[in-house]
């Protein structure tokens, strides 16, 4: 039955080869699939595709960044009040 039926790319199912919509989610070439896209499969980017890389040790500085300014306003909200 391999030859058959082909998976729906929006739901999964298997859909009949000549169908002209897919039966479990309604899907059609209009909507989403082709003929030849089933073919081709799916060429998605890697999960991290677009993020923009962080430099190591950045963020033990930005950690350092915020402690220092933590600090100095404790510090000058003390020296007010006395």
């Amino acid at each position: 039955m391999d030859g058959l039926t082909f998976s729906c790319p929006v739901c999964g199912a298997d859909v009949p080869r000549k169908a002209k919509s897919c039966p479990e989610c309604g899907a059609c070439e209009k909507s989403g699939w082709s003929n030849d896209s089933y073919l081709d499969g799916i060429d998605l980017p890697d999960e991290d595709y677009g993020r923009p890389a962080s430099a190591p040790g950045m963020s033990r500085f930005w950690w350092i960044v915020t402690v220092i300014l933590l600090l100095a306003f404790v510090l000058l909200t003390l020296r007010g009040m006395w």
